[in-house]
């Protein structure tokens, strides 16, 4: 793919994600009564996502640690402390690998991405991102998901698409779900070079889950 090419479809998977986000904040400003009459949150929000496309393309490695930063301490820190008291919003799962170097756990909060026996996602930063180069050197993986009112942990096999097409595999995932939209959303607005990881869970002995029924699964820590 030419430089050219490339830095199009980069602009397209940012630009949507951060048109959606700015369109959200205009509509809940607009259909707030309450709000001020002058529109100064959405022209914040909308300058900070005209602003996030420019930096996409002029200072992509840029963006990708300060959006790092962001999600290893506040984000993360946050999605984890909602797991462990059991109070997690709809739409979020864990995804733990074996960290190349220690050896240790990695835990990261994905966005929901369960069909079936399989759960797909879509990492933001591509074949940077911690999770994704770990995946790549140990494939085995557990997913977090919730299962009626409980949650608990599946054991997969992971796998990194390179040449799969991340547009269309949310399209496919998400289908008529809005939580899944809205984080796929995020996903676009915070993302450099996206690609899809597919999981294949093992749910044999796992009880209550229908396998042709989509669960809540997640986003994650580091």
């Amino acid at each position: 793919m030419e430089p050219y090419e490339r830095m199009a479809g980069v602009v397209r998977w940012v630009g949507s994600g951060a048109v959606v986000v700015a369109g959200l904040s205009w509509a809940m400003w607009a259909a707030d009564p309450t709000a001020p009459s002058s529109p100064i949150q959405p022209l914040i929000i909308t300058g900070v996502m005209v602003a996030n496309v420019m930096v996409t393309v002029a200072a992509p490695a840029t963006k990708r640690r300060a959006v790092i930063l962001v999600q290893r301490w506040c984000v993360n820190p946050l999605v984890r402390a909602l797991f462990r008291i059991g109070f997690v919003p709809f739409g979020f799962a864990l995804v733990e690998t074996t960290g190349r170097r220690t050896g240790r756990p990695r835990i990261v909060p994905v966005g929901n991405g369960r069909v079936g026996d399989t759960f797909w996602l879509v990492a933001e930063h591509g074949l940077r991102a911690g999770y994704v180069v770990n995946i790549r050197a140990n494939p085995d993986v557990r997913v977090r998901i919730r299962i009626g009112l409980r949650f608990t942990w599946i054991e997969g096999v992971a796998t990194v698409l390179v040449g799969d097409d991340p547009f269309a595999r949310q399209r496919e995932f998400c289908g008529l779900r809005p939580l899944r939209w809205w984080n796929a959303m995020n996903v676009r607005a915070l993302g450099v070079s996206p690609v899809t990881v597919r999981i294949d869970l093992d749910l044999s002995g796992v009880r209550g889950v229908p396998r042709n029924a989509d669960v809540v699964g997640g986003h994650r820590y580091r």
